[in-house]
């Protein structure tokens, strides 16, 4: 088992190595946490789903969007990162000059990219003439974690296993209560 872990670890740290020298560029470093920060908290998911909330006609999907937002938080930064007890990747490199400042919660899975992929899933569902904005926003915040070097790979195949499965899981919810009221 130490040795599969040990395996994954490489794996983890040489992409970010590729990733490290065949990416980095000022334009990079100055948009990079930029598109960081807007994943803060989710933030700017959470923008958006109270935009659709103050909308009655979108109203639905504000809901849907939030509450797939506060599952993925609660499984992910609640639970998993707390019993995972994965260390960022700067912490294995002490020479990384990070562009941000150093988050102070564990690793996997990533949170940034759990909420974008919730978020994204709800979003492009509904608004298919913005899909191709909405998933290119979700997987900038994704590969902004790694490029900041906050993320290994594996934390944001995690946040994107997480973020999909809670929302296709919440809008399956929202179509069986959508069955069941035509039904009455």
């Amino acid at each position: 088992m130490c040795d599969y872990m040990e395996v994954l670890q490489n794996i983890d740290m040489n992409i970010l190595k590729l990733i490290n020298t065949h990416t980095h560029n000022p334009i990079f470093d100055w948009l990079m946490p930029i598109i960081s920060t807007l994943g803060n908290g989710g933030v700017i998911w959470i923008a958006i789903a109270l935009l659709l909330l103050s909308i009655k006609k979108y109203r639905r999907i504000g809901i849907l969007t939030l509450l797939s937002l506060g599952i993925t938080a609660l499984l992910g930064e609640g639970i998993i990162k707390n019993l995972v007890q994965r260390p960022r990747p700067f912490t294995a490199i002490p020479s990384i000059s990070l562009l941000i400042n150093a988050p102070i919660s564990y690793s996997f899975p990533s949170g940034h990219t759990a909420s974008s992929f919730a978020a994204a899933l709800i979003l492009s569902r509904y608004f298919k003439s913005l899909r191709i904005y909405i998933w290119i926003m979700a997987c900038a915040m994704a590969f902004s974690r790694m490029y900041l070097y906050v993320h290994y790979p594996i934390d944001i195949l995690g946040g994107i296993a997480l973020g999909t499965l809670v929302s296709a899981v919440v809008l399956r919810g929202n179509a069986k209560i959508l069955e069941h009221r035509k039904s009455i």
